[in-house]
């Protein structure tokens, strides 16, 4: 017996916040800041928060200690930046840091 053909299913909507934040480019999270991103990572290639419990873990995202919210110089503001592990950096996110 043949198959029903495949009919269009449109994509679910993204959530209200993830609309009104803007996509990571938009947010300041472009070339440059990648290329700033790998220099920061090359000079403080370890987790801080790892550090402090004495474990020596590789650090892989660039964290703003402050949430910069759009201001950029907040943004680029060097003193603002901490080298931190996916798992320290989703942690703090979760608490809302």
């Amino acid at each position: 017996m043949p198959k029903r053909p495949a009919t269009y299913q449109p994509s679910k909507p993204k959530a209200v916040g993830q609309m009104q934040r803007g996509t990571s480019c938009q947010r300041g999270y472009d070339r440059q800041w990648r290329k700033a991103r790998a220099q920061y990572l090359s000079e403080h290639p370890l987790c801080v928060d790892c550090d402090r419990q004495g474990r020596v873990i590789e650090a892989t995202i660039v964290d703003h200690k402050t949430p910069h919210r759009g201001d950029l110089e907040l943004f680029w503001d060097v003193t603002n930046w901490q080298p931190l592990c996916k798992s320290c950096h989703d942690t703090k996110t979760a608490r809302g840091g």
